[in-house]
Parts: C-alpha cells; structure tokens; sequence
C-alpha cells in the first residue's frame, strides 16, 4: 500500500496541475541533476587548477576572465530581448517571427562580435597589462597574449549563446544548464590531464578553460538546430534589421541593467587584484564559489518562471502569477536556514576541499553568505519584472549602483579588507530589493502606475 501511495503521488506531480506548472517541474528536477554535477564539476576544478598552475596564476585567470566577461554585455541585451520574444511569440504560435528574430539576432551578434574584437584588440594595445593589472614581478612575462585569447574565446561564445536564450524560452532551460555542464567537464577533463602529466602554463590553462565551453556550446548549436529545434534555425533570408528596432527597444534596457549587474558582482576581482594582489582574488573565489551553491540551486527552481511569467502575463494569467511568487518566497525561507548551515560548516568544508593552500578569513565568508541571501530574494523579484518586461524602476536602481558600487568597494576594501567589496555589494543590493519587492507588488495586483508599471 505505501508503494501504491508512493507511486499515485510521483504520478501526481508529473501529471496533475497547469501545464505551465508541469512544465516548471519537469525542468527544475533535470535542471537540479544536471546543476548539482555541474556544482560538483565546479568545486573539483578549483583544486585541480591551482595544483596545475598556483594561486597567484589562478587569481590572475580569475581578473582576466571577469575583464573579458564584459564584453558580454556588447550584446545590447539581445539575448534577454530574444528569450522575451521569443516566450511570447511561442505563447502565441507566431512561429514565423521567432524565426525572424532568432536569424535577426545570430546577424547582430555576429557583426557587435566582430567590432567588438577589433575595438578591444587596437585598444589594449596601449596599456601594459602587467601593470594596469598589479601583476607580481615573479610573473617573468607579457600577459597581453592571455588576455587575447580570452577575448577572442569570449566573442565567439558571445556569437554562439543565443541558442541558450532560445531553450530557455521554449520552456527547455536545462537543455542550455546541460551545455554549460559539457563545457565544464571537458574543462576538468583536460585540466586534470594537463596537471598529471605537464607542468603548469597559464597560456595553455587559458586556452582549455576559454576554449572548452565554446567547442561544447558549438556543437550543441548544430545538434539543437538539426534536431528539436529545426523548424527555428536562423536563416540568412530570415534577417530583417528592421524588426532589430523591436528587440533592441527591450533588449536596449537589459543592456544598461547587464551594466549593473557587471558592477556589481564582475568588477570584484578586478577591483580586488589592483588593491590587494591576484592572490587575494583566489581568497575571495574559495569563497564565493562555496556559497555559490546557494546562488546555483536556488536559480535551478527559479529560472523556469522568467519565460513561464512572461506566457502567464501574455495570457493575463495573473493568479498563477501570484500562487508561483508566493511559492518562491517560502523557497526562499528553506534556503535562508540552508545558508546558515553552510556558514556554520564553511571552515570545516574549506579545509576539506583546499587543504592548507588558501586561509579564508570568517567575515569574508559571513559576508558572501549574506549577499548570497539577498541575491536570491532579487532574483525572484527581478526575473519576475524581466519576464513581464517592467524594467525602468531596475534600470535606474542599477544606474545608481554602477555609480555607488565601486568607489563604495574600493573605500571598504582599504578599512576591512577583501571582505570591503562584498560588503558593498550587500549595501546596495538591499536598497534594490526593497524597490524592487514594492515593484512586484503593484504589478501583481494591478496597482501599478507611472514609472512602476513600465
């Protein structure tokens, strides 16, 4: 009787509910297997690196990698503009504009691309990039050719990506969560391989690191079209630059709010590497990376609902809206008692995973466990008003942390230490939920006027 009882119960939530809602469900379990491998990928890479190479290199991997990462925001916010797009073309069965504004897209991506290398390229040129970097003299050599490998690995991930966008809307997330793991297990691969058997070289780490998620997310791009996704591959006859006006209107703001979230959370290591040293990013990523866990699980169960929010609010289907918010909002009460947990074993689990290579100083891990708290809550918040498309409260709370955020950081890092820039980013993330809780109120409930309904 209790296998009976077991049984009518998995059948229930796999078969009794609104379709939107199965369709959450069955994304977040195959979304939770495949991100908790992808997790686990993540923490066995930290350790394999810097047995590879050390903590300085690593550290300077890290800088390099979050400098590059803004080239992503070159974008224009095109892929958050395809993903809206395309959940609401798909809610309405139009499938010949998502044709359209998937070829539009590949077009634009491929053109912003290629002038942003070449802009960077000339650019860098005039900067030593030992020196703007706070680079240690025991580094014997020139690191521009590293930071040209990862621009150029960065643009051709930047032109491919937007087949991710395109999953996440056709209410397949964990397809684009299953990319992202391929890319890091040949990365772990090829890294252990180079650390049993080379000697270590920052050039060569670069190259696998950078190269490996493009090789995987390429790949997946020729499968998904010739596959599941074949009746929307880009097609040349497809672009029309004059619907471009219709994505960039959306896309133009997820562009300046892709901005705030770079100054809030990839200028860390940047700012960290010229005022304390790369050895200190490598600190600051032990860290950030074990509570990252909080951050990675809980984006698991909610990002099914950006393209779910944007279907519903297509269909004014707003009292699934409002059940699904407040399903979240006590998700996020688990995974507050759960960040406690973590912060209280953080010592234990660090000397465990690093051994005695890295000391993590215990403010610095209170701190990110606090920020990895708050980053949840916005989460829930702001996926809900991207979704719906209410971004002018977002954008002006970001145009302000861009403002704050730095010099904010760099004041804190010189009294407290690493832990100054984390401390910024909590003050500020505060401020934004507090509007952007207040935001998704008013929208739920149909009381939202002037600038919070836009």
């Amino acid at each position: 009787m209790m296998l009976i009882g077991l049984k009518n119960k998995v059948q229930r939530f796999w078969k009794v509910g609104h379709e939107r809602t199965l369709n959450i469900k069955k994304n977040i379990v195959y979304s939770f297997l495949i991100r908790g491998m992808s997790v686990l990928t993540g923490f066995l890479l930290v350790p394999v690196t810097i047995h590879y190479v050390n903590t300085v290199q690593y550290g300077i991997w890290l800088t390099i990698a979050s400098l590059v990462a803004w080239i992503n925001t070159f974008d224009i916010g095109l892929s958050n503009g395809l993903r809206n797009k395309l959940a609401n073309a798909f809610a309405l069965n139009q499938n010949d504009d998502a044709v359209k504004y998937i070829s539009t897209t590949y077009a634009l991506l491929f053109i912003i691309a290629g002038a942003s290398f070449v802009l960077f390229y000339f650019a860098g040129t005039f900067f030593n990039w030992n020196q703007l970097l706070h680079i240690p003299k025991t580094i014997g050599y020139n690191i521009w050719p590293i930071v040209i490998i990862a621009l150029a690995s960065f643009c051709v991930q930047f032109m491919l990506q937007p087949v991710n966008s395109i999953l996440t809307a056709n209410h397949h997330p964990f397809k684009a969560s299953l990319i992202l793991l391929g890319g890091q297990l040949l990365t772990l691969a090829l890294t252990y391989l180079l650390a049993k058997y080379t000697s270590g070289n920052l050039i060569i780490l670069v190259v696998i690191a950078a190269g490996s998620p493009i090789f995987v997310l390429l790949f997946s791009t020729i499968y998904f079209f010739k596959t599941s996704l074949k009746q929307f591959a880009p097609e040349f006859s497809f672009v029309d630059f004059k619907s471009a006006k219709s994505l960039l209107n959306t896309g133009g703001v997820f562009f300046f709010i892709q901005i705030g979230a770079l100054i809030l959370y990839e200028t860390d290591n940047i700012i960290i590497t010229r005022t304390l040293g790369p050895n200190e990013v490598t600190v600051f990523n032990i860290a950030y990376k074990y509570f990252s866990i909080i951050t990675v699980v809980f984006l698991i169960f909610i990002n099914p609902y950006w393209s779910a929010f944007t279907d519903a609010y297509a269909k004014d289907d707003f009292a699934w809206i409002k059940q699904s918010i407040k399903k979240m909002r006590k998700l996020w009460l688990a995974f507050l008692l759960l960040t406690l947990i973590l912060y209280l074993f953080s010592q234990v689990f660090y000397r465990f995973w690093i051994k005695e290579k890295v000391e993590v100083p215990d403010m610095l891990s209170l701190s990110v466990a606090v920020s990895a708290v708050l980053q949840a809550w916005m989460v829930i918040h702001s996926y809900f008003l991207n979704g719906v498309e209410k971004l002018r409260v977002q954008l002006i709370l970001v145009i302000g942390a861009g403002i704050v955020n730095i010099p904010l950081s760099v004041w804190l890092i010189n009294r407290i230490g690493v832990s100054g820039t984390v401390v910024a980013n909590i003050i500020v993330m505060v401020i934004i939920n507090i509007f952007i809780t207040w935001q998704t109120s008013l929208v739920i409930n149909k009381k939202a006027t002037g600038i919070w309904s836009r």
